[in-house]
């Protein structure tokens, strides 16, 4: 996806989460994410979304903590949060193309790791807001969500931080139905990814190639393999075959977490 494109699809995230915010209250649980109330979700996704602001704004090239989430609620907690999310959208737009700032994963420059990476944050977190509301989630786009696995396959999962190990070694597949369509054809997006007692090693393929065989498999839309590497959908939400354990190691394992 390109730059602009994923801040504009940011900007809408962000309305879509305070949204879901106001509508099922701050007091109501989240149940993708156990132990928070949606109160606790808007504290760290407005703490996470000016942190990011702060470092493409202001062009820090080192590592800076966050500022810390604030003691407010309510309606004064929803506007503090979408005066944070305006301001990272706002500092993305106004970026220049050679920004040089401070990131923690590869990308082709600065911007377009920080325009990828809070767009996901916040998709990841509005379907929270919208979990702890009740009823369908916001569709997630196609590429949007394969853009989404690409991201936590081979950038957050391939850092020695990646606690999805295992001595036995094994094989995950994952496979998008939907990855593109035209002139009546669906091609599929397919991921093989190596699990050991070192990081997850992931392989895209393209097209409809003959990877090697896997342990177990996951298929299914790009957003629910996307939702479902993210723990935001049960492993019931696509179509598992092979060894259950498999993916089991993966959602067990997998949470990515502020540190």
């Amino acid at each position: 996806m390109a730059i602009s494109e994923n801040i504009t699809a940011l900007a809408a995230e962000g309305r879509l989460l305070a949204a879901a915010a106001k509508a099922a209250g701050p007091g109501a649980s989240v149940p993708t994410c156990p132990g928070w109330q949606v109160r606790h979700l808007l504290r760290h996704t407005g703490m996470v979304h000016r942190w990011a602001a702060d470092l493409v704004a202001e062009g820090h090239r080192k590592y800076r903590p966050g500022g810390g989430e604030p003691d407010l609620d309510g309606d004064e907690l929803l506007d503090w949060f979408r005066a944070g999310h305006r301001h990272l959208v706002e500092a993305l737009e106004a970026a220049p193309a050679d920004l040089d700032c401070w990131t923690f994963l590869p990308a082709p420059s600065p911007l377009a790791f920080w325009a990828r990476r809070q767009l996901h944050e916040t998709t990841v977190h509005r379907v929270d807001a919208e979990s702890a509301l009740g009823g369908p989630l916001t569709p997630v786009a196609a590429e949007h969500a394969l853009d989404g696995i690409d991201e936590l396959l081979t950038g957050f999962h391939a850092r020695t931080a990646s606690k999805v190990r295992t001595g036995t070694p094994r094989t995950l597949r994952l496979r998008a139905t939907d990855a593109a369509e035209g002139a009546g054809a669906r091609t599929e997006a397919v991921w093989t990814v190596q699990l050991s007692a070192e990081p997850p090693k992931a392989v895209r393929e393209h097209g409809s190639g003959h990877p090697p065989s896997a342990d177990c498999e996951l298929s299914g839309t790009a957003e629910g393999i996307y939702l479902t590497l993210w723990n935001r959908l049960p492993l019931s939400a696509v179509t598992l075959t092979g060894d259950r354990a498999v993916a089991r190691l993966w959602a067990d394992n997998s949470a990515v977490t502020w540190s």
